[in-house]
């Protein structure tokens, strides 16, 4: 049964919560936009829970926590349940009020999952971004980043088991792959079978990893939308027509990129899709650049140019703030959720206070006393 998310402010505490935060506080505004976003998605949270039993934790203050989590860097849910008065006061815990245990992220997280409660709070934050006008429905950017896996390079073995031997240490075994050709054609992570052998450029060191996709809009730089896919090489350029494909509206938009979508499969979709493919030209690529003059003279594209690298900003802020540099969960689908709730936050941190925090993303640990 579904726990009822009520904050008493004197009944039963000698010091109430409420009180002990400073009005200027850079978490409070988050909590009001936060308090109406899970207001308006109650309904949802009624049809998951059942009608009679035991109450449950409220979803309201899990998904309040796992915000706190990322604005603050706290890398365990385990370190997360030492509440100090601030954090008790976001999620929505009085000062006598028993803390629960970590587990109940892990029981609970399958059932947010099931209802894809991260996108729909993404897709709502986005909404009162755009209500206050803080978002661009005309100029974009996309990109892509490798997400670091849950899982080590030991645990990326042949499918057949050719050759396998019983290890001599069942826990930690040692294993030479030195001069085996290995690839994602024949090896999988016994640890995370979702997570593909991939490397950032040449020369580089291949981890095994997951690909993070944004749509950022160009005015403020706020994340629009977002997708994990398998590392596949191409991912990006499959998931940034993805995101494409859901921006509302009927006009003509520009979507910027860097030169690894300068190519003419992504460019004719994008034209399909009545979008000005705004991407750097890639003049070494065989075959040219797949955009010509006619969009390069414009003045727009040298704007798009130089608006397309805050989406930096965005994976920046991702990987380490909220520390999705090297993952906590394992599959897509959960890779997905937490980096779409991810997204979410960083949205919050910049739409606290528009005057300043669009100049540059920061930490709350940064700013907060």
């Amino acid at each position: 049964m579904r726990g009822t998310d009520q904050q008493q402010s004197h009944a039963f505490s000698y010091i109430s919560p409420e009180q002990r935060v400073p009005r200027d506080h850079p978490l409070r505004p988050i909590r009001t936009m936060v308090d109406e976003i899970l207001k308006q998605l109650s309904p949802q949270f009624n049809k998951m829970y059942a009608k009679v039993g035991r109450a449950s934790i409220p979803p309201e203050q899990l998904l309040r926590a796992q915000l706190l989590q990322m604005l603050y860097s706290v890398c365990s849910e385990r370190l997360l349940m030492d509440y100090k008065i601030l954090f008790r006061w976001f999620v929505g815990l009085n000062m006598d009020d028993a803390v629960w245990d970590a587990t109940v992220f892990t029981k609970n997280r399958d059932r947010l999952l099931e209802a894809e409660l991260a996108k729909e709070f993404l897709a709502r934050v986005v909404a009162q971004a755009t209500e206050r006008g803080w978002t661009s429905d005309e100029h974009f950017t996309v990109d892509g980043t490798l997400l670091e896996a849950w899982a080590s390079l030991k645990s990326f073995q042949r499918k057949d088991k050719k050759d396998a031997s019983p290890p001599e240490d069942p826990g930690n075994p040692s294993v030479d792959f030195h001069g085996e050709k290995r690839c994602n054609q024949t090896h999988e992570s016994k640890t995370d079978p979702e997570a593909k052998l991939a490397r950032k450029g040449a020369g580089k060191e291949a981890k095994l990893s997951y690909c993070g996709n944004l749509l950022v809009e160009n005015r403020n730089g706020l994340i629009v939308d977002s997708r994990v896919w398998e590392a596949t090489g191409i991912a990006e350029r499959y998931a940034a027509l993805e995101m494409l494909q859901e921006v509302p509206g009927i006009e003509r938009v520009t979507v910027g990129g860097d030169k690894g979508f300068d190519t003419a499969d992504f460019v004719r979709e994008c034209r399909n899709l009545g979008m000005t493919p705004h991407v750097a030209q890639n003049l070494g690529r065989r075959g040219g650049s797949a955009i010509d003059s006619r969009t390069t003279r414009h003045t727009g594209y040298a704007i798009s140019q130089k608006k397309r690298k805050r989406i930096e900003e965005c994976f920046g802020w991702l990987k380490t703030i909220a520390l999705l540099r090297k993952l906590r969960h394992r599959g897509t689908l959960k890779v997905d959720w937490i980096f779409a709730f991810a997204c979410a936050a960083y949205n919050l941190v910049r739409m606290r206070n528009p005057a300043a925090s669009f100049e540059r993303p920061l930490a709350l640990s940064q700013i907060a006393p």
